[in-house]
């Protein structure tokens, strides 16, 4: 289970279908579902990119080898049956010069990332494990244990990180952990170094920013299955590792595919900030929330002189929107959060490392790499609101925005996740929303409608496709997409349209510097030449479902719930939870459905009682009312028809629908 399956676990009943659409061959002998190579214009794009910037400049490889102790053969971790759940063999291929498949910029990076795995010391007492997992675990040693920072996203990736330190370092227990913010690659692996005894007793400390709990579950639980869909691209999960596929996500390198858990915090910071001692460590607390994330801090160790920036500051340029969708983020307090950490630390800090990539030395140099860090956001985000107050709309002001040398030449302010382009959109979005003002953009036609009048306008597919192989073959790749996707919307049985739509995607993403958008783009080419890689079903461990908020579990149902079949539904449900004597009263009428907390209603369509676990186990679909009924877990009093109609109101989500078909 991926990273971005986690947090779609909370849409359940899914239906997995396949691909239904025929392949039609035109003109076989023109027609090609291969991986292509580079083509000219790509190789001239990529060869004028390492013209452009600073390659000569090899810093970062020195400072993301400083400090290294130990590693694990291959980075391979393995499950307790044997299946890998993370791996880098298949990236050593970045040990050699760039392919001209890849953005060399974007080559640079993912040898940074893929080829420097392992422990690594910070200063002496503050060391971390990188590239076993997307994140990088942190390990501050205290008096009697190990301060866990961010235990990675599957318990086996912690686990391998736990056993590298104690091997290397010597054993020692953990005696706390913290969660830096409410992203699961910085969670999810709690149980690889904490067991669930422990965790259940709450014999140690959980440390986490106030309001985690509820982010942490919350931020995808109403989009989840779309946004699991997206990952899938974003992350590049069905690429296999090569020079034409999968070669970073950027930020680091693959999401582990092992277990996921969750930890209640026994300790949280307030948004006003805290400071604190943790098995005789110090540590200033300042809460940063609304930025990378919903609820999120950073903090200061007096003892090391050493700043832990969490994941706002990295060696690249972070989302400002997500791809895989979220909620957009605020560019001016992420840069103000910034500048207000180096005033409060700037004056003692020696080292500053992240949740991600490696650290930076020196308190000149740390506050040089804090301070364009800090830029790169505001110049997004001013420049951004100067170009729309000039009259420019979204698109046009993403194509225009370039960043001066002074920050675009330093190589972490480089678009290897986020870019300059969807940073400006995003600015624009948060402020302006996505209409531009034209009304003929207040009410267009859908995409598949819109797709086959201007198939007609343009003269028919024969003559779209003419006209886009001349432009494919003088490398106008953007044109090309922009155009084909209305013929393959058009006609989705159309092949040659198809594979000449995938060839356009594929130049993309081996010209593209980020390693998302390479992944969207070769992705996209993927699925046009094959059809929709189908996924099993995903079921989410009981564990989890248990500590998800009723209100969000409510929540979730009423996106599932379908509007047209629930319009004329007056169904009122009274639940009594026989464990800890709380009710619930779950409303379905004029097609939504409300849950209100403490209430009951005095004439209810039937009245359950169950314990509150049971409860979330049968709302998330993980165990039938019938089987619960039967094992004498639910009882119900009232109208047993009025929970099966009410069962029937629900849609089943298809994990495998198309993204750049019909």
């Amino acid at each position: 289970m991926r990273k971005y399956l986690f947090w779609g676990m909370f849409f359940l009943l899914l239906t997995a279908c396949g691909d239904s659409q025929q392949k039609v061959t035109q003109h076989p002998e023109e027609l090609n579902a291969n991986i292509k190579p580079a083509s000219q214009s790509t190789r001239a794009h990529n060869k004028a990119v390492a013209k452009q910037l600073p390659f000569s400049d090899n810093l970062d490889f020195h400072l993301a080898k400083r400090g290294f102790i130990a590693t694990i053969p291959d980075a391979q971790i393995k499950n307790a049956m044997g299946r890998e759940v993370y791996g880098l063999a298949q990236l050593q291929f970045l040990e050699g010069a760039s392919e001209d498949t890849v953005n060399p910029s974007l080559w640079r990076q993912a040898q940074l990332n893929a080829l420097n795995n392992g422990l690594f010391e910070v200063v002496e007492g503050i060391y971390q494990v990188r590239s076993l997992d997307l994140a990088n675990m942190t390990l501050i040693k205290g008096e009697t244990g190990w301060i866990v920072v961010d235990p990675l996203t599957s318990k086996e990736t912690a686990a391998a990180a736990l056993a590298l330190a104690n091997r290397a370092l010597g054993e020692r227990p953990v005696s706390a952990v913290i969660f830096t913010h409410s992203h699961a690659d910085h969670f999810a692996g709690v149980s690889g170094v904490v067991s669930m005894q422990q965790l259940a007793e709450g014999s140690v400390d959980i440390i986490a920013p106030d309001g985690f709990s509820e982010e942490a579950i919350s931020e995808n639980v109403r989009s989840g299955n779309v946004m699991q869909r997206r990952a899938l691209y974003q992350f590049g999960d069905l690429l296999p590792s090569s020079p034409e596929g999968f070669v970073s996500s950027g930020l680091g390198n693959r999401v582990s595919d092992g277990e996921h858990g969750i930890a209640t915090p026994t300790r949280l910071i307030p948004e006003k900030g805290a400071e604190m001692t943790i098995d005789g460590v110090d540590i200033v607390f300042m809460s940063t929330p609304g930025a990378e994330a919903p609820t999120e801090m950073v903090f200061f160790f007096p003892q090391f002189d050493a700043l832990c920036m969490s994941e706002i500051a990295n060696h690249t340029l972070h989302n400002l929107y997500t791809l895989r969708g979220a909620k957009t983020r605020d560019a001016l307090a992420w840069s103000r959060y910034i500048e207000r950490a180096m005033e409060k630390f700037g004056g003692r800090t020696q080292v500053v490392f992240s949740s991600h990539h490696w650290p930076t030395w020196g308190n000149r140099e740390a506050m040089d790499y804090l301070a364009k860090q800090r830029d790169l956001y505001k110049y997004i985000h001013d420049q951004t609101l100067r170009l729309a107050n000039h009259g420019h709309d979204m698109v046009e002001i993403a194509e225009q925005l370039q960043l001066p040398e002074t920050l675009s030449n330093a190589w972490a302010n480089r678009g290897y996740y986020g870019t300059i382009n969807v940073g400006a959109k995003a600015v624009y979005n948060r402020y302006l929303g996505y209409f531009d003002g034209n009304p003929a953009n207040l009410y267009p036609l859908p995409q598949e409608e819109a797709a086959l009048r201007y198939v007609e306008y343009m003269g028919g597919g024969e003559k779209i496709i003419k006209r886009a192989r001349e432009d494919y073959s003088q490398g106008n790749y953007r044109w090309v997409a922009m155009v084909l996707k209305h013929l393959v919307f058009a006609e989705p049985k159309n092949q040659e349209a198809r594979y000449l739509l995938a060839d356009a995607f594929e130049q993309l993403g081996y010209q593209a510097e980020s390693g998302i958008w390479r992944n969207f783009y070769l992705s996209g080419a993927r699925e046009l030449r094959h059809g929709v890689e189908l996924r099993e079903e995903m079921r989410p461990p009981e564990e989890i479902v248990a500590r998800v908020p009723l209100q969000l579990l409510f929540d979730a149902m009423a996106v599932r719930l379908n509007g047209e079949k629930a319009a004329d539904a007056d169904i009122r449900l009274n639940i009594e939870m026989t464990d800890n004597n709380n009710k619930y009263l779950v409303v379905v009428k004029n097609g939504v459905l409300h849950g209100y907390p403490d209430r009951h209603s005095e004439d209810p369509s039937a009245s359950l009682a169950l314990s509150s676990t049971d409860l979330r186990l049968m709302f998330s679909g993980l165990v039938g009312a019938p089987t619960m009924i039967k094992e004498g877990r639910l009882k119900v009093r009232g109208n047993p028809l009025a929970l099966i109609q009410f069962g029937r109101l629900f849609d089943k989500f298809d994990r495998n629908f198309n993204l750049v078909t019909p």
